[in-house]
């Protein structure tokens, strides 16, 4: 396209072209088996809708509005090709007039993606950009993926790395805060970037924050001479974006360090590029449990017949999957839509985990709530569903305090020797604290 407008130049995703050749060809040298049909509950909580795999590629799943954007926008594209999440990723959205050609933008989204500068590029999944609304600038995920003017205003309580994550990295890509815990960054990579990233100063990009194998072995050299360090969560970026073997590779050498009991892996990749979640990639991850994993979830819109399929076959693999979900403005900000979406993940077997409050990183304004609302949406859920249905709210404390839970109101006071309970109903009853009249 001769007009192509380039928003950033994003790192390549890890893994060579060879290797993604490879493992296309060696997917489709697989025998087609049947495909069991997959039953996934949308929306309201009574509405059914049974998918069926469609003929001639029946290893995934594909919701009818993702079939139809295919047909629509990608006409030449095989189904085969369209699942593959090689393809998928060689393929993604990242400039405006390939955006254009899906999404009718408002002036506010073309003049931002136009003058885009920073290090946090666009680059949506075709199968993402299916999920969004074509006309509707406020649909909730498209809000969380595309730039607007607000993301350029910094206001002064906002920073590029409100955490201070650097300010407890021993080594690059380690980040230790927690006594018996580190977190791990092996990528600057990710299928899709959500707008209010809390590492956007380093995904998305090469430079100062580029990612290697030599990087990667001081980072496991710190965590062999730390015997405190008992948990290991990989992050970045995302790791599920890396190859299979170099996936392996390191999780090999945390199994192979003694003291490393508990490996957690952060990623999106089953809500943005399913695709991914493949047979091959679920029987390499079961070889190193116990092995967790926190899935980034937004919205009840993108618990999709394939994000459901992803999530089955990582559950089936015997990893416990729990979600994360940051607190968005005119995205999630309200007890309905958390209901849903907390009812939605339990249904595809997800447990409800987190719930954040948007991090004050530079141009997150337009994302962020009062905490009041955190807490309502809290109130909202406790006592009327399931406790599995109820994440932790948390904030991430600012310069580097960890994550602090934030509760509603339950205990009123003291009278005597009890203590003024406040129910879900907002009832108050007593409790004999035995502790105080002993």
């Amino acid at each position: 396209m001769a007009n192509r407008v380039c928003l950033n130049e994003d790192i390549e995703p890890p893994g060579s072209p060879a290797e993604a050749a490879g493992t296309a060809r060696a997917s489709s040298t697989l025998p087609r088996k049947a495909s069991p049909t997959l039953r996934v509950l949308i929306g309201a909580d009574t509405a059914t809708r049974v998918i069926k795999p469609l003929s001639g590629y029946s290893r995934y799943h594909i919701s009818p509005r993702t079939h139809a954007f295919r047909k629509r926008f990608f006409p030449s594209v095989s189904q085969a090709e369209w699942n593959d999440w090689h393809w998928q990723l060689r393929n993604r959205i990242q400039d405006v007039h390939e955006l254009a050609r899906i999404i009718d933008l408002t002036d506010d989204e073309y003049r931002a993606l136009s003058n885009h500068s920073g290090p946090l590029p666009l680059a949506i999944t075709p199968y993402y950009a299916s999920l969004l609304d074509g006309e509707g600038p406020q649909h909730p995920i498209r809000r969380t993926v595309i730039p607007v003017a607000a993301e350029y205003l910094h206001s002064p309580e906002e920073a590029d790395d409100p955490l201070g994550e650097e300010n407890d990295s021993p080594v690059p890509g380690i980040v230790h805060r927690y006594p018996d815990r580190v977190l791990f960054l092996v990528t600057g990579f990710c299928a899709t970037y959500c707008r209010y990233c809390t590492r956007s100063r380093l995904v998305g990009r090469a430079g100062e924050y580029g990612f290697s194998m030599a990087r990667w072995e001081k980072a496991l050299e710190y965590i062999e001479k730390t015997p405190s360090v008992r948990d290991v969560l990989l992050s970045g970026g995302d790791p599920l974006t890396l190859s299979d073997e170099k996936l392996e590779w390191l999780l090999s050498r945390l199994r192979n360090i003694t003291h490393v009991e508990f490996l957690r892996i952060g990623t999106k990749v089953p809500i943005v590029l399913p695709q991914r979640i493949s047979p091959a990639l679920t029987r390499m991850l079961r070889r190193y449990h116990p092995l967790w994993m926190s899935i980034h979830v937004t919205h009840p819109d993108e618990l999709t017949v394939e994000a459901a399929q992803a999530c089955s076959r990582l559950s089936d693999a015997g990893i416990p999957l729990g979600s994360q979900t940051v607190l968005l403005a005119g995205v999630n900000d309200d007890i309905e839509t958390m209901r849903r979406l907390c009812h939605g993940l339990l249904r595809i077997r997800v447990r409800p985990y987190y719930l954040y409050q948007c991090d004050p990183i530079k141009g997150s304004s337009h994302f962020r709530t009062s905490i009041e609302t955190g807490l309502n949406i809290i109130q909202g859920l406790r006592g009327f569903t399931t406790g599995y249905a109820v994440p932790t709210y948390v904030i991430d404390a600012p310069g580097g305090g960890g994550k602090i839970p934030l509760l509603p109101e339950y205990v009123v006071g003291r009278e005597g020797n009890d203590v003024i309970l406040r129910n879900y109903e907002g009832r108050l009853f007593r409790y004999p604290d035995c502790a105080v009249s002993s």
